[in-house]
């Protein structure tokens, strides 16, 4: 991995810290795991993701409300699909 790539993981990182260990963790996850994978498209959606306030971030991951953004829902979707 090249240092540029490392260096947009840890800032991704940095700003993925929710306060909120679950979401810690869903979003650590997706960084871990499909991140490096994902489109560059798909890198653009996930910074806008991390520009929603955590309660409402909660109540997509916790499927008690729906994205109105089409690329966020599967964004939210492709995120809680990751095994833990």
């Amino acid at each position: 991995m090249s240092q540029d790539v490392q260096r947009e993981l840890s800032r991704l990182r940095w700003r993925s810290r929710r306060g909120m260990r679950e979401l810690d963790r869903l979003l650590e996850r997706y960084l871990d795991r499909a991140w490096r994978q994902a489109p560059e498209s798909e890198h653009v959606v996930f910074l806008r993701l991390l520009e929603v306030e955590d309660d409402k971030l909660w109540h997509w991951f916790m499927e008690h409300e729906a994205p109105a953004d089409a690329e966020l829902a599967d964004l939210v979707a492709r995120i809680r699909a990751l095994p833990p």
